[in-house]
């Protein structure tokens, strides 16, 4: 288990780098809104995990139904949210998407890759933008990612050339004393050639640079790419789901 510390850290550096847009500070928690597909940047998340205060689910609710949007929670996987869970499902939500917050060293990152680096821009070039709608992806949900990606104030694009065009990419944010990692892409095509570990280390490498020792990354637990981010040195801090009607 990560601190208390860093648990808050980590939950306020998420929503820096996939800048919803609106966020509010409330009893306690974030309340991230946003009309877009990031789950991350469209749910309330507590900046801790002690046990909720009663009735918080409705008033948070409140909250998102006064700005039109559906409320949703974002809660890690702890005994001390079954009051909530209970005050949830009484209210007609479910959990799903079970995701896994995974913390490394950025210098055990770094050495995931031996190769040349990937390249590097403050500004996602519109091969970066390509890869999150090409073949294997769905448009519309690649370029609602890729505008939220593109909002964080101190963010770093990753992307990797071969044969022409670019294959793998990745966005590299750094707030609250963290790097992450967010919008890891290969193309079809290329997957299995070690491009995403490329754009690992090179994002641990920029950290490294910037004073920043450790890292995180979100990943669905039934995602494959979880195998190479326990390679690269991540380990998993922590469960949560989303709770939706």
């Amino acid at each position: 288990m990560e601190s208390l510390a860093d648990i808050e850290s980590i939950e306020r550096a998420t929503l820096a780098a996939v800048a919803p847009r609106e966020l509010q500070e409330f009893e306690g928690w974030l309340l991230a809104f946003d009309d877009g597909v990031i789950g991350r940047a469209k749910s309330a998340v507590p900046l801790s995990h002690a046990p909720p205060s009663p009735g918080i689910a409705a008033r948070i609710e409140r909250r998102y139904r006064e700005k039109g949007l559906p409320a949703a929670y974002r809660l890690a996987d702890r005994p001390q949210f079954e009051s909530l869970y209970d005050e949830l499902r009484a209210s007609g939500y479910a959990p799903a998407q079970p995701t896994l917050v995974m913390v490394a060293d950025c210098a055990t990152v770094r050495a995931v890759w031996s190769g040349p680096a990937a390249r590097l821009a403050v500004v996602p070039d519109a091969g970066w933008k390509r890869v999150f709608g090409g073949p294997g992806f769905d448009l519309a949900d690649g370029a609602a990612r890729a505008r939220n990606l593109s909002r964080a104030k101190d963010a770093i694009y990753a992307s990797v050339e071969h044969e022409g065009g670019t294959v793998a990419i990745g966005t590299g944010s750094f707030a609250f004393g963290w790097a992450s990692a967010h919008g890891m892409r290969t193309v079809t095509h290329a997957r299995g050639r070690g491009f995403a570990s490329c754009i690992l280390a090179t994002l641990a490498a920029a950290a490294l640079e910037r004073g920043c020792a450790r890292m995180f990354l979100q990943v669905e637990e039934s995602n494959e790419a979880r195998r190479l981010y326990e390679r690269a040195g991540f380990a998993t801090a922590w469960r949560y789901r989303y709770w939706r009607p």
